[in-house]
């Protein structure tokens, strides 16, 4: 039997925010995210620059978050870092730093996929968020990822739809870039859409068989409508932007609900859990929630903080790992491609 307090250290490294959290069972007692905001200058992550950020601010962001939580060191159970898929050299600083400290501890080691860590961050425990019950599909919709997944339970995973190309946050961002805003453009897509009308410009939805989506073809329409667009009107988009903005993720929006509905009638789910960075948007967010009336669904959103890269959702994946004994040794190997 397990002791009746369990608590995880969690180390998220992925991408670009170097983050950890300390989690009693399924409760968190702190969740520290350091962001970096030295890629701005470039528009874009650059993986050199995240690798060595992580490498400044791991130690001081586990301090904090040991501290905020009130817990010792030698009071851990178990220590979760992020496995894969991410930058391979931000991915390292976790795993290096996750090793080195359980093995001085002499307590388990667990890595945790972070695809499945967005989809199981819906079991933390949140007043006044629910849990969705297995069976569920879980909509992952991020800057790397967009898939439609079958959950059967913590370990049972099964991808049923994902893109054949860019994914959405993708999409929003090369968009954002394509308007002249600057990185990160996703969110500031969501702000001026709020103010414009989602129906004047129109768009054709990429045709992509089964459950599966395609975002490069519509990239490609919104770079050819605006090129054309500013060549007749130099103003265009400073005239139009909110206008714009609500027209593009007003089609994402559809393709994302047409995919959905889709994947509900083929395997009479109906309970929908949305995760990732993307699901932080607004419309996107009262689409579905909308769609509970329209359609007779359970759809379940996250806590604002648990939708972008967090430690505290590596971590609820750690609670699971550690109460069915999935533990990893030091050999353990990082990975940029992960097997889902």
């Amino acid at each position: 039997m397990h002791q009746k307090a369990v608590f995880i250290l969690a180390i998220e490294s992925s991408c670009d925010d170097t983050a950890a959290a300390v989690l009693q069972n399924s409760a968190v007692l702190s969740n520290v995210v350091a962001r970096q905001s030295i890629h701005e200058e470039y528009g874009g992550v650059v993986p050199e620059l995240a690798s060595r950020a992580h490498q400044q601010n791991i130690v001081p962001v586990i301090d904090v978050a040991l501290k905020k939580a009130g817990i010792a060191k030698n009071q851990l159970s178990a220590i979760a870092f992020t496995q894969g898929p991410g930058l391979m050299g931000s991915l390292l600083v976790g795993s290096s730093f996750a090793k080195s400290m359980a093995m001085a501890l002499k307590i388990p080691l667990i890595a945790v996929n972070h695809m499945h860590a967005h989809i199981l961050a819906h079991f933390i425990d949140e007043e006044g968020f629910e849990k969705p019950t297995f069976p569920f599909l879980a909509l992952t919709i991020s800057g790397g990822h967009t898939q439609i997944v079958k959950v059967c339970s913590f370990f049972d995973m099964e991808i049923i739809g994902e893109t054949t190309d860019d994914a959405i946050g993708e999409a929003f961002d090369k968009t954002a870039k394509i308007l002249g805003f600057p990185y990160p453009g996703g969110p500031l897509i969501d702000q001026f859409a709020q103010e414009g009308n989602p129906k004047k410009y129109t768009f054709t939805k990429p045709k992509v068989p089964g459950l599966d989506f395609s975002f490069s073809g519509l990239k490609t329409q919104i770079l050819y409508f605006i090129q054309k667009s500013v060549a007749e009107n130099p103003n265009f988009i400073e005239e139009n932007k909110n206008d714009i903005c609500a027209s593009v993720q007003n089609i994402i929006i559809e393709i994302l609900m047409e995919k959905l509905k889709l994947a509900v009638a083929e395997t009479g789910i109906t309970q929908i859990a949305i995760g990732g960075g993307v699901s932080a948007n607004s419309g996107i967010r009262t689409t579905l929630k909308n769609a509970e009336g329209k359609y007779g669904w359970k759809t379940f959103i996250p806590k604002f903080e648990y939708t972008t890269d967090n430690a505290a959702m590596i971590g609820i994946v750690g609670y699971q790992k550690f109460l069915h004994d999935k533990f990893s040794d030091a050999n353990v190997v990082s990975k940029a491609r992960i097997e889902f």
